[in-house]
């Protein structure tokens, strides 16, 4: 260090010693990364089987669908027999199911799904449910609005204090998740 060389400048000390600068919020690094930052943090499984198939009748780039336990597919996207690609999928994942195709080919898709809960409910009032149970209390949210009430088909489903989400498939055909408090 030279003999006139300070250390910081002077404007910056002044600043700090008359409490005009705010210290760092940001933890001094300690040498411990606290998450595996450098190789990502594994994400959950998305999709339980993926598998590639011929399919020369279904039509378009993409493709979801939903396959219900009595057989029937709901197309939400996609044109053509999608059977092909259905029978494809249910070789790995049991009804019911929600999948994703995608045109890789001519006729080769690959299409990849996931297991879910489907169940029939009354209609309720709307296309989107959430109740939330905890101990005694009840609070039932249907399309963004809250309902007075509750679905006892969906009480039924949890064990113990739990967030149930519903979405209306098509009908009075629902898919249902429960994630417990």
């Amino acid at each position: 260090m030279g003999l006139f060389r300070r250390s910081k400048p002077l404007h910056e000390r002044l600043a700090e010693e008359g409490g005009l600068v705010e210290r760092s919020t940001r933890p001094l690094f300690t040498g411990a990364i606290q998450e595996t930052g450098i190789h990502g943090v594994p994400r959950e499984r998305q999709y339980d089987a993926v598998v590639t198939t011929e399919a020369p009748d279904a039509e378009g780039a993409n493709a979801r669908f939903v396959g219900l336990e009595d057989g029937s597919l709901l197309i939400e996207e996609g044109e053509g027999d999608l059977t092909a690609l259905a029978d494809a999928i249910e070789q790995e994942v049991e009804r019911p199911y929600r999948a994703i195709a995608i045109r890789r080919g001519e006729t080769q898709w690959a299409v990849a799904a996931h297991g879910l809960r489907a169940i029939e409910l009354p209609e309720p009032g709307g296309d989107e449910i959430e109740l939330v149970l905890r101990g005694d209390e009840r609070t039932l949210v249907v399309d963004g609005n809250r309902s007075f009430g509750t679905i006892p088909e969906l009480e039924e489903l949890a064990e113990g204090d739990a967030v149930i989400r519903a979405a209306r498939l098509d009908g009075t055909f629902w898919e249902v998740r429960v994630d417990p408090l």
